[in-house]
């Protein structure tokens, strides 16, 4: 470990960034580590207990202190047994945060730090960010829905902002990497739940706000959520937002740093995109797109859709901030690829073969209004929905399908435990209460796939629903691999032998 983080620490030392009461013990403890999972704990840790949605920790405290917890944060009032110190906060989450970022040796102090926040568009403008600094020479580190990447390097994540004490362990990782810059999704609940406290960002990012994300374990309405998509922009130095968004001024009202205003059709905006062209070529699908006003410079995106010039856009003005040359921008976006976000995985003179993650009502929106806007001649969905999840969603996915589709081939998602006939029955009322439309159902994803490839007809766009970049299926408990830009590659090399789109 680095003698800058993730080193034993005085408890007062640790403590020097929190509003604490000091209930019983001693500041002057050596603390080895910090856990918020009882089940982790070990000799000489600290342990933290938080009031979750589901689970309230507080009731793991005496499991830690058998397991060798010498201090003890928490936020209710708990009796403890003679002999840990306890501390008392106001918000343990928050704590957490303020506690980890002492413990890796505040190593966002040592990055420019950039957030991006927004319903849609985080994953995507991340990248595109990454792929331009990278192409300017910058050493960048990542933390987002899909995974880390630290110096090329992948690690897994639980959630798109993941707890405090992970967010600073892969800052301290990226110092120790020699990364100049750090990118990170900042998802609602991250805000919420104070994951990204304390964190001052060089570079505040909004992309867009809709309904999503609103129940009894998420946000209780709209007016929350959107409220908490505001808190990153009093926590950051400079905002990058996207004004053509209607809820843009009520996220920004509040904002104590400067804006930088991007858009199409805003008034005052400080970079405008204009003048869209859509290509759609043998070997190249995407968008030609005008910049001006920071920036001025015509530039190619190999991501269909208006939604991928607005995540661009925002990316672009960030690295125009950071000094990032026109040319490694134009470069960079001509070629970048996001894994499961409208990725184009296959592109030749008959046909086109498109991955996506839409799995919410706005997201099908901007997928059917992106396909829709290259007049493709017939489009091929292979779509299924997610067992024990929302029938809602499963109508959702048929009107879609019956109103984009030519063909539609339902097929597994993640069925979990749930009977897959019972999940194709809801996706097929769900197309048929839209006004119908030709289908074959395909409980196996491999084979529906296979399906669309091998009776693919001249020009036709075929769309695999859902799935985006995960790598692996669930059925009964038990995740299978599952990654399906490659089975796409196999299932060509073996019948086809079709070149890929970047290969």
């Amino acid at each position: 470990m680095s003698q800058k983080g993730g080193d034993a620490m005085k408890l007062l030392k640790l403590l020097e960034n929190v509003n604490y009461d000091l209930v019983q013990g001693s500041l002057e403890l050596e603390i080895t580590d910090i856990k918020y999972n009882s089940n982790e704990v070990e000799k000489g840790d600290i342990f933290v207990a938080m009031t979750g949605a589901v689970v309230d920790s507080h009731k793991f405290i005496p499991d830690a202190i058998g397991r060798g917890a010498v201090a003890i944060v928490m936020e209710s009032d708990v009796p403890v047994e003679v002999g840990p110190t306890v501390i008392k906060v106001k918000s343990s989450r928050n704590a957490l945060a303020h506690l980890s970022a002492s413990y890796w040796g505040n190593p966002a102090k040592e990055l420019i730090t950039i957030g991006i926040t927004g319903t849609c568009g985080k994953t995507s403008t991340a990248y595109m960010m990454k792929a331009m600094l990278e192409e300017s020479g910058k050493k960048v580190g990542l933390i987002g829905s899909i995974e880390a990447v630290i110096d090329k390097k992948t690690y897994a994540v639980k959630n798109t902002t993941p707890e405090s004490y992970e967010i600073h362990k892969f800052f301290r990782k990226m110092v120790e990497e020699q990364c100049d810059i750090a990118i990170m999704e900042v998802s609602s609940q991250g805000l919420k739940l104070d994951r990204v406290a304390g964190i001052e960002y060089d570079y505040g990012i909004f992309t867009n706000l809709s309904r999503d994300h609103i129940g009894d374990r998420e946000h209780k309405d709209f007016e929350e959520y959107t409220q908490c998509k505001a808190k990153l922009f009093s926590q950051s130095k400079k905002g990058i937002v996207n004004a053509d968004d209607p809820h843009c001024e009520k996220v920004t009202k509040d904002a104590k740093c400067t804006l930088v205003r991007f858009g199409m059709e805003s008034p005052d905006l400080d970079v405008k995109v204009s003048n869209l062209h859509n290509i759609s070529e043998a070997n190249f699908l995407g968008t030609e797109f005008d910049v001006s006003g920071k920036i001025n410079a015509r530039f190619r995106i190999s991501i269909p859709g208006t939604f991928s010039i607005f995540n661009a856009l925002c990316a672009l003005v960030v690295c125009d901030e950071l000094g990032v040359d026109v040319k490694s921008m134009q470069s960079a976006l001509e070629k970048v690829q996001v894994k499961g976000r409208m990725q184009v995985v296959s592109t030749n003179e008959k046909y086109k073969v498109i991955i996506d993650f839409a799995h919410n009502e706005r997201e099908c929106e901007c997928l059917k209004e992106t396909i829709e806007s290259y007049n493709p001649k017939r489009v091929v969905c292979v779509i299924g929905s997610g067992g024990e999840r929302s029938v809602d969603r499963r109508y959702a996915s048929g009107k879609m399908a019956s109103e984009l589709a030519g063909l539609t081939i339902f097929t597994a998602d993640n069925p979990r435990f749930e009977d897959i006939d019972n999940i194709m029955k809801d996706l097929v009322d769900g197309l048929n209460q839209a006004g119908g439309g030709e289908y074959v159902v395909i409980n196996d994803r491999e084979q529906a796939i296979r399906y669309a490839i091998e009776n693919a007809q001249q020009g036709d766009y075929i769309l695999l629903i859902g799935k985006g970049h995960e790598t692996y299926q669930e059925i009964k408990g038990v995740k299978y691999p599952f990654d399906e830009s490659e089975i796409v590659k196999a299932i060509e090399k073996e019948h086809l032998g079709t070149k890929m789109q970047g290969e």
